[in-house]
């Protein structure tokens, strides 16, 4: 199967949003894509008053052709009639085409604006919004935005037709035209006590819905332990209770948004009636022609669209605006790390990434070992070289403060893997390539050099093979070999790997120590590990304790003079 290109979001910078209120997120949006509104608005309004425009010319086919028996008038009128009919369907089908598209656009932006946050938050985001919550915004608040650009354009179509619709019924009858100027409005006006209902209903049934999420991404995640410990059947009760709120949330939205779509059908009707019985009242005395009277009858039928589009735009504005709600929610939320002030590019030929603190020294085209009895003294040292905490002082990069490095820059440059392999659905070249590409020679070198190749040939396609979610149909260790060939595909000047093999056997651990280094020649790689075999092939190791360096050396130097090493590398309690 040929290798698919990358293919970006509309945008491949969705930009800054305000993130002061929802009606100022929403305005961004529209300004963003205002090319394509104003096209799908000229499509809407040709659309709307060409189908109004057609009772005109029906009324005038009547009166001039039928009633006054003039066959060339009605092939006249009728061929208008056709034309504007050719013209509805033209415009129809582009402003349709045009809508989908604003939906889609505002949609994608708004998923893509949610994504890079993500990437900028890393935990702070999920510290303060359940990871359910964050997914159910993605998959369903992010639509209801792009939703109201959908009905936009029809909107914008409805005023302009109701006032083309009013100007000629004044020009025909002031007493109708001004009917309908003023009804229109009027029985909109009376489904606006049901906004408000309707806001705080979706609002509330949005957020029991969100909590839902957020319960079961939560019983998932520690469904092993619920297992272990015997709580399916208290979730399953909490899950019970959430689902029952969430049931009677959604059945309060029904009343209020059946008052609304009931109008959709009722104020129409009434106009129809008070419009139709005055015409014919008219017509009776001779104020008005039979076809103008058809007309009229015609021109109220037609209203009942707008009328219908109106509410429909109120009720997808409502909705809207309370995803936009949502979708802020996480926006506002501050990254842990950023660029706080002027930055500086990451220098061309680095010599080492050094933090004062803990005395730990990564140098180029090093493999170097961190070495700790308590992985709670070697996270802090990982977390400020890869700089994923606010506090870096003391780490500098060839004398440069880290923290001055631009955020951007600096993560091509230096990437941390973590001992959690986190795989992705998808092709398997791309989940191995990120943004990156790279050819089929390059991927499997990465993958020789992570010993995974056996992965690669019992899958049918090979690199072309889809990756299930959470990469769960590879065993722990595959899933680890795959992510280690992943990280060597950065390429990065520096990479940390954090227990790399921990979930591999000895004979694989060892092709993995000997094939790292000379996959990573003229770089640095630091490795988190107790393993002997990977620390056998590294240039130095530090070993840490509270936070500082208590030992360091070649691994057969510490091997030789360090009791603490000699503990924690061959297990034993035997100094």
């Amino acid at each position: 199967m040929p290798h698919l290109p990358y293919r970006e979001l509309p945008d491949a910078d969705p930009g800054t949003p305000p993130l002061r209120s929802p009606q100022r997120y929403l305005a961004w949006l529209a300004r963003h894509q205002s090319g394509h509104l104003s096209a799908n608005a000229i499509f809407g309004i040709g659309w709307m008053v060409s189908q109004a425009l057609v009772w005109a010319a029906v009324g005038r086919a009547l009166d001039a052709g039928v009633v006054h028996h003039d066959p060339r008038a009605l092939l006249v009128w009728v061929t208008l009639v056709m034309a504007l009919g050719v013209v509805q369907a033209v415009c129809g089908s582009l402003r349709h085409q045009l809508a989908v598209t604003n939906w889609m656009h505002a949609a994608f932006r708004t998923s893509h604006l949610i994504g890079r946050h993500i990437t900028a938050t890393g935990d702070a985001l999920t510290d303060e919004i359940p990871a359910g919550d964050i997914v159910n915004t993605v998959m369903a608040d992010a639509m209801r935005v792009g939703g109201t650009f959908d009905s936009l354009a029809r909107f914008i179509g409805s005023i302009i037709s109701w006032l083309v619709v009013t100007g000629i019924l004044l020009a025909t009858s002031v007493q109708l035209g001004l009917i309908v100027l003023v009804g229109v409005p009027v029985l909109t006006g009376l489904t606006v006590p049901l906004m408000r209902p309707l806001h705080r209903a979706q609002a509330a049934q949005r957020e029991a819905a969100g909590r839902l999420a957020a319960l079961a991404s939560d019983t998932v995640t520690g469904l092993r332990i619920l297992r272990g410990v015997g709580g399916e059947e208290v979730f399953y009760a909490n899950y019970q209770r959430q689902n029952e709120l969430v049931r009677r949330t959604g059945v309060a939205i029904a009343t209020p948004q059946a008052g609304l779509e009931s109008g959709q059908v009722l104020l129409p009707a009434v106009l129809t009636v008070v419009v139709t019985f005055l015409g014919a009242h008219d017509v009776m005395n001779g104020q008005l022609q039979p076809g103008q009277l058809v007309s009229f009858f015609g021109y109220t039928t037609f209203l009942t669209t707008p009328l219908r589009t109106a509410i429909e735009y109120v009720i997808s504005v409502t909705r809207a605006y309370v995803g936009a709600g949502k979708v802020l929610r996480i926006l506002r939320v501050a990254p842990t790390v950023s660029d706080a002030g002027p930055t500086q590019p990451w220098p061309d030929d680095f010599g080492a990434l050094h933090d004062a603190r803990s005395g730990v020294t990564l140098r180029r085209g090093a493999v170097v070992g961190l070495v700790s009895a308590d992985s709670a003294d070697v996270v802090p040292v990982v977390e400020r070289l890869g700089r994923f905490s606010a506090d870096v002082e003391g780490v500098t990069l060839d004398d440069v403060a880290l923290g001055s490095i631009a955020l951007a820059d600096l993560r091509r440059h230096i990437v941390v893997s973590e001992i959690e392999p986190r795989l992705f659905s998808g092709p398997l070249r791309e989940e191995l390539s990120g943004r990156s590409r790279h050819d089929d020679a390059a991927l499997e070198a990465a993958l020789h050099a992570a010993s995974a190749t056996d992965v690669l040939d019992v899958l049918e396609g090979r690199l072309s093979a889809r990756v299930e979610e959470r990469g769960r149909s590879f065993s722990g260790g595959q899933r680890q070999r795959l992510v280690l060939a992943r990280a060597l595909l950065t390429s990065a000047d520096v990479l940390i790997l954090v227990e790399p093999t921990s979930a591999v056997d000895a004979h694989t651990e060892q092709r993995i120590a000997e094939r790292l280094r000379e996959a990573r020649m003229g770089r640095c790689t630091a490795l988190v590990t107790s393993s002997p075999l990977l620390l056998d092939v590294t240039d130095e190791v530090y070993v840490l304790g509270q936070g500082r360096v208590i030992a360091h050396g070649t691994n057969e130097e510490l091997l030789a003079s360090s009791p603490d090493y000699r503990r924690i590398v061959l297990r034993t309690d035997q100094p």
